[in-house]
């Protein structure tokens, strides 16, 4: 009964059997042979197509509204009697940590914690953060500003520095009065939205908006424009750092975080990785 209810809660929050099904890691029928049976059981119908879609009914609505904080509360059942050194870490972190220096310094806290199993899961911040709300992951890793709500607490990691990847790679020297044209990630995205008020500050005009960080180092190295980019990513794409223009130096960081659910933030495993994480991604910036 659990997996359906958890099904349908996937369900709620991708809106295709397509996604839902990719993210539990079984097929499309047995997303719907599990509803199926939600259903029966019920007596009521808890979702209806639309279009390509499938939306919840306001039976399967009510169902949700219900189930969240219940299932949550399992999840966490057994995580207070994990011990700092073994047990399971289920982890949320944002894409472009993930895909820049974020799995050195994991494998660094990996080395320290050999007995833990480590699942990590990559999503843009604003996901990671409802998942650690809902219990699917015990802890986040991601960007943005501190402004979390009740429900979650937040500790500083880093602050980043932002660089301009120049267009084709060719040098410029950052203007003293005309505003710079960049491309850089869109509104959604934490990052953008902890560090707007200095782009403004620096008199950076975004033209263009993307959805990756990675996609923006891209088409700034193609020369389609400059790039505003987290140097983790210029350096991972092997630009030359003397074409950068680093804007840490102006202030311009994005901030990380450890995020985790404040019934969780005390459980010995996940103070362990806190402090581990810390100590690691600063050993990783000084190495830079």
């Amino acid at each position: 009964m659990i997996e359906n209810l958890e099904t349908l809660l996937v369900l709620s929050r991708f809106g295709t059997m397509l996604e839902s099904s990719t993210e539990l890691r079984i097929t499309q029928s047995a997303v719907s042979k599990r509803i199926a049976s939600l259903e029966k059981y019920y007596g009521k119908k808890l979702i209806q197509k639309k279009g390509r879609r499938v939306e919840l009914t306001p039976s399967g609505q009510r169902l949700v509204d219900r189930i969240t904080p219940i299932l949550s509360e399992l999840r966490e059942l057994f995580i207070e009697e994990m011990g700092p050194g073994h047990g399971e870490l289920v982890i949320g972190v944002s894409d472009a940590i993930l895909s820049s220096w974020g799995p050195a310094v994991f494998h660094d806290i990996k080395l320290e914690m050999p007995d833990v199993n480590f699942r990590f899961h990559t999503h843009r911040t604003p996901v990671v953060l409802d998942r650690v709300r809902s219990g699917e992951f015990m802890l986040g890793v991601c960007t943005g500003s501190s402004d979390l709500g009740t429900d979650l607490q937040s500790e500083l990691i880093k602050l980043e520095p932002m660089v301009v990847i120049p267009s084709g790679l060719k040098k410029i020297r950052f203007p003293e009065q005309d505003e710079l044209g960049v491309i850089t990630i869109e509104d959604y995205s934490g990052a953008w939205r902890s560090f707007k008020d200095d782009v403004k500050r620096l008199r950076i005009r975004r033209e263009v908006s993307l959805e990756s960080f990675f996609s923006v180092a891209q088409m700034a190295i193609a020369g389609f424009g400059h790039g505003l980019v987290p140097i983790g990513v210029a350096q991972t794409l092997n630009v030359p750092e003397s074409c950068l223009i680093n804007l840490g130096e102006k202030g311009l960081h994005r901030p990380v975080r450890f995020v985790a659910r404040k019934s969780t933030w005390s459980v010995p495993i996940v103070a362990s990785f806190y402090k581990s994480l810390l100590e690691k991604a600063r050993q990783h910036e000084r190495g830079q």
